[in-house]
């Protein structure tokens, strides 16, 4: 098996099966006694296997014939077919910007020419978009043909050859309980499963065992990209626990459409994404994926504003600036902005975007006493005109030094499809490879997975679910480091911690018998590199050895 990385060294080991690093996780423990603060460092050893074999891997959507659904397959497709197509401004082709791992690279360490930096993706083993099949439910019995011409996202001459490969996809039946969505869906929903809610679980079960043998695939990940519904009430001996709610839907109880798809999921060992705002994964839901070793995730893509939003305030808070009032407004037309336009369903979104900077505030205790936070404000209006194109619009008004204010304005036009489409091939990426990996510390002679909560797709989430008691990390940058840290440690990788200390001396880093390093600083003394106007100063020598003197262009 080919691997596009080689670790050299004596903590990694390749074998046909696995990729067995050893790992050093290093902590500190802090504790406080009259004011003065004792920190103590800690290092645990972990042993960590990732499977090399790349499984062949079924999408099941939720919502498969919405604007997600139908723009995500077809995205996949164009991808692996190599479409081009011409708009107004010139050609196009297919790629999947807007992707992590598909789309951006991390930094593996650096040579005598400077940085090495690879595409996210080749870190590990990990399913290609490409391979990817997809099928899923909808409550709408258009093909995806049709479905894509109703979504009005891809442009018309790339939709006219989508148009044969995606007219024959056509959604199963899906649960339609019309109080839990707005009354404006229910034109929609002529493609409905019948029976009691047993029934209908039921059903949905048969359905996944029916895709998995008809499709040859090796998994399946079951992904929500329905309707955002209403927020369901946890109640003791409803929903709070695995058997209580396992019989209230032998009862008949309430239970919404999303929680009985993510307990059809489990049931079947499939994991379970919830990409939309309400509280699908009440109680029993976490501790029957619990109780079954499967992961859950959610909730709610991260794409546009609230995106933006986790790295503007990270960087505000960690400039020493004072966040005090954040107000988003946002207006859209496409089917989501229409449910949204409901009371109960626009609560459940106004909640999965308020928490974002909860962290990032409560980081900064000079900023901010306890229990304070800015005044934050959420507004969605659904204007049709606009279609899946979604206006945006932030102020953000910080105190700074001195009693003064700082006023940020954002205007900011999200194609939101588009936007959240990578999301889901990310989210079910990562989780597949999560599946295939397992760990263990040096005392315990048993290897484990990550916890059912795989708090590890926070960096795709407004709303991060973790696990009971674990901190809810927003900040962008913090989440995306976990990912990238979490991989370099399944190839025994320090974390990637941007100290540069070898570009930082007077004299370069010195091996035990003498020899230099090289790094680029000495191998590339004769070069002159540009920043910002100036030349960079290239030490390249100690003790009266010529160096280069600053010069401005």
């Amino acid at each position: 098996m080919t691997t596009t990385i080689q670790i050299n060294s004596s903590n990694v080991r390749y074998t046909e099966r696995h990729i067995e690093a050893q790992y050093s996780y290093q902590t500190t423990s802090v504790s406080t006694d009259g004011g003065v603060y004792t920190v103590t460092p800690c290092t645990t050893h972990f042993t960590f296997h990732t499977e090399r074999a790349v499984p062949k891997l079924g999408v099941m959507l939720v919502g498969w014939g919405g604007n997600n659904g139908t723009t995500v397959t077809a995205a996949v497709i164009a991808n692996k077919l190599g479409m081009c197509w011409r708009t107004k401004t010139g050609m196009k082709c297919a790629n999947y910007f807007g992707s992590l791992l598909q789309a951006s690279t991390v930094c593996l360490g650096s040579n005598p020419e400077g940085e090495v930096n690879v595409p996210f993706r080749d870190l590990l083993p990990m399913v290609h978009p490409n391979d990817i099949i997809f099928d899923g439910w909808d409550i709408s019995s258009l093909d995806l043909g049709k479905a894509m011409e109703r979504a009005e996202v891809l442009d018309w001459a790339l939709q006219e050859q989508l148009q044969p490969h995606m007219s024959q996809l056509k959604p199963r039946p899906s649960i339609y309980i019309p109080e839990f969505i707005a009354a404006n869906q229910s034109h929609r929903a002529d493609n409905v499963l019948q029976g009691t809610k047993a029934e209908q679980v039921a059903q949905l079960r048969r359905d996944i065992v029916d895709f998995k043998q008809k499709s040859g695939v090796d998994k399946v990940i079951v992904l929500w990209t329905a309707n955002t519904e209403r927020f369901c009430d946890v109640v003791a001996g409803v929903n709070d626990t695995a058997e209580n709610l396992l019989a209230t839907i032998q009862k008949g109880g309430e239970v919404s459409p999303s929680t009985l798809f993510a307990v059809a999921s489990i049931q079947e060992d499939c994991a379970y994404i919830n990409g939309s705002p309400q509280n699908t994964f009440v109680p029993g839901v976490v501790e029957l994926a619990m109780q079954r070793g499967i992961f859950i995730g959610g909730d709610d893509f991260k794409s546009g504003q609230t995106k933006i939003k986790s790295v503007l305030v990270d960087f505000l808070v960690s400039a020493g600036i004072k966040p005090m009032s954040i107000v988003s407004y946002n207006h859209l037309g496409n089917n989501d902005g229409m449910n949204l336009s409901a009371p109960q369903q626009f609560r459940s979104k106004e909640i999965s975007k308020s928490n974002v900077v909860d962290d990032m505030v409560q980081s900064n205790p000079v900023l901010y006493s306890p229990g304070e936070k800015p005044d934050h404000c959420v507004v969605i209006k659904y204007v049709p005109y606009v279609g899946d194109s979604k206006r945006a619009m932030d102020e953000y008004v910080s105190e700074i030094m001195m009693g003064g204010t700082n006023t940020i304005a954002i205007h900011n036009t999200c194609e939101d499809s588009l936007l959240a489409s990578p999301i889901i091939l990310d989210l079910v990426i990562l989780t597949e490879l999560c599946q295939r990996i397992t760990f263990r510390t040096e005392g315990d002679p048993n290897f484990q997975s990550f916890h059912s909560v795989l708090s590890l797709l926070s960096f795709l989430c407004k709303a991060p679910l973790v696990p009971q008691g674990a901190p809810v990390v927003n900040a962008f940058f913090r989440q995306r480091a976990c990912i990238e840290n979490i991989m370099r440690a399944c190839l025994g990788l320090p974390p990637q911690n941007h100290m540069q200390l070898e570009h930082r001396m007077q004299r370069s880093l010195l091996l035990n018998h003498g020899e230099r390093i090289p790094n680029a600083v000495a191998t590339n003394k004769n070069k002159r590199v540009h920043t910002n106007g100036f030349h960079s100063l290239h030490c390249t020598g100690v003790n009266g050895q010529k160096r280069d003197k600053l010069s401005i262009d």
